[in-house]
């Protein structure tokens, strides 16, 4: 089984999705996505338990002709970087998937569908070591999110979803002509073979081919100025669209500029190291800034991934053991953190169908048990010691500061404003006053028992992270330090 089983936790979800499809009944169909995703969890533990502790490369490989004809193979494995992505993934689907069953009423078969076909795309995105496989998924993720948002998201639905497509399709159009470009210089498509082979590619394919898988992966991020499709399709997504959006989806941004774009074009990267620090940088600030001032809560969560996902960017680009361990472990974080953030504020509309933060106050009496674990996920996503968001946020500061250290100390700014932005959020919803009936005991219930099942986990992880690091950087580390190694003497080389 561990030969093939890359494979079978990648495809399981898409089995789900067509069982969804073609069985009747909605209770059924809620009950296959469900056991499909719990399912694919599991057996994704299996990278976990069988995993070589202290190896560097690629695990659990598989390497087998897809189209020898023009040099495609289904080429698929994981190393410590992309290890925790994947349980990442396979971990947030079934809560999304659960909430799912909680809430959505309207063609439940097609958007559970659409949610495990989503699940195929993002976990074969992570173990993808072929760059035409791993667009195929990378495009794929488009799919399903399109008719996300488009049927069952709110408000101007249609235009968010739309200009979501549009953003990510342009770039990854870029990028697909610079793929092509980097296979006729070095003739292969295998990232194991392209992390050695820059010295065939020319100065200008170097720059231009960076360029264009930089621009493609920035707008995933997104990195600032490509942000502005982010907020929309947050805002009108429905709620476990947002969850999966913000903590995975995003990731293939960050992922793919660690795994494809810094090996691919050492020199390069090297090169425009400093502009991407300096738009990480500014995006931090900025995402901060503009999440201050939000009056809808959904907004102001949307504003604080780009925030948060230029620190990740921040500690890729600081190109040394700390920063990037904690980009990766800091990937991780973001996704459980936000993905929490999302949920509790789906919860919080489904009880008083708004989300502007003047139409709450007072929780904390009607709704206790609500604002603990809102407080819990707000520090954790604030970086308090103790917690998980502080691990990675501290490392990528380390990191960035060893070797800029102006940006360290600008992005330290934007610890500051997220505490207080993540603090102004609880002070508006929990505190003060219960001055609105609307708010009351009565109509604004507690968290139910399964909503407690949904974010009970998510917490424990908050404080495993948090206060035992080195179970994940431990995996990390090595992967990341030879990545590194590999990556200075190709611009040595170079050079």
């Amino acid at each position: 089984m561990q030969s093939s089983l890359l494979s079978i936790i990648t495809f399981l979800p898409l089995i789900g999705a067509i069982l969804v499809v073609a069985l009747n009944g909605e209770r059924l169909k809620k009950q296959i996505a469900l056991a499909t995703s719990l399912v694919t969890f599991v057996v994704s533990l299996l990278l976990w338990t069988n995993w070589q502790a202290g190896q560097a490369g690629m695990q659990f490989v598989e390497n087998y002709p897809w189209l020898p004809e023009i040099g495609l193979r289904y080429h698929v494995g994981v190393d410590g970087i992309s290890l925790f992505l994947v349980l990442l993934t396979t971990f947030l689907m079934p809560i999304a998937i659960y909430f799912s069953n909680l809430y959505v009423h309207e063609k439940v078969g097609a958007y559970l569908a659409l949610m495990l076909l989503l699940e195929t795309a993002m976990i074969g995105s992570f173990v993808a070591l072929d760059m035409i496989l791993f667009f195929a998924f990378f495009e794929f993720t488009l799919i399903p999110m399109y008719f996300l948002i488009g049927q069952w998201g709110s408000g101007t639905r249609v235009y968010a979803a739309l200009k979501f497509f549009l953003y990510t399709f342009a770039g990854s159009a870029v990028m697909l002509v610079a793929i092509l470009a980097v296979y006729f210089a070095t003739g292969t498509f295998d990232i194991t073979q392209l992390q050695g082979a820059a010295a065939m590619m020319s100065p200008a394919l170097q720059t231009w081919g960076f360029l264009a898988f930089a621009l493609a992966f920035a707008i995933k991020v997104p990195l600032f100025p490509f942000h502005t499709w982010l907020p929309d399709a947050h805002v009108q997504a429905p709620t476990a669209g947002s969850v999966i959006l913000a903590g995975v989806l995003l990731k293939l941004g960050t992922y793919g500029y660690l795994r494809f774009a810094m090996p691919i074009f050492p020199e390069a990267a090297e090169r425009f190291g400093p502009l991407i620090a300096t738009l990480a940088v500014i995006g931090i600030l900025y995402g901060a800034l503009v999440a201050l001032v939000q009056k809808d809560v959904k907004s102001l969560v949307a504003y604080s991934s780009v925030a948060h996902l230029g620190f990740v960017m921040l500690g890729l680009v600081a190109n040394n053991p700390q920063g990037v361990s904690g980009a990766v472990l800091q990937m991780v974080n973001h996704g459980l953190s936000t993905g929490a953030l999302f949920l509790m504020v789906g919860m919080l509309y489904e009880r008083r169908h708004t989300r502007m933060l003047d139409d709450f106050g007072g929780l904390w009496k009607s709704a206790p048990i609500f604002c603990g674990f809102f407080l819990v996920v707000a520090m954790s996503s604030a970086g308090l010691p103790g917690l998980n968001g502080f691990v990675g946020e501290f490392a990528i500061l380390l990191g960035m500061y060893a070797a800029q250290p102006i940006f360290a100390v600008l992005a330290a700014l934007g610890v500051i404003l997220a505490a207080w932005y993540l603090l102004t959020a609880f002070r508006k919803i929990a505190q003060g006053p219960l001055t609105n009936p609307a708010n009351d005991a009565q109509h604004l219930p507690d968290l139910k028992r399964g909503e407690l099942v949904m974010l009970l986990p998510l917490v424990i992880l908050f404080f495993v992270i948090g206060l035992f690091p080195n179970l994940f950087l431990d995996k990390i580390n090595p992967s990341v330090e030879a990545a590194l190694n590999a990556h200075q003497s190709a611009v040595v080389v170079q050079k």
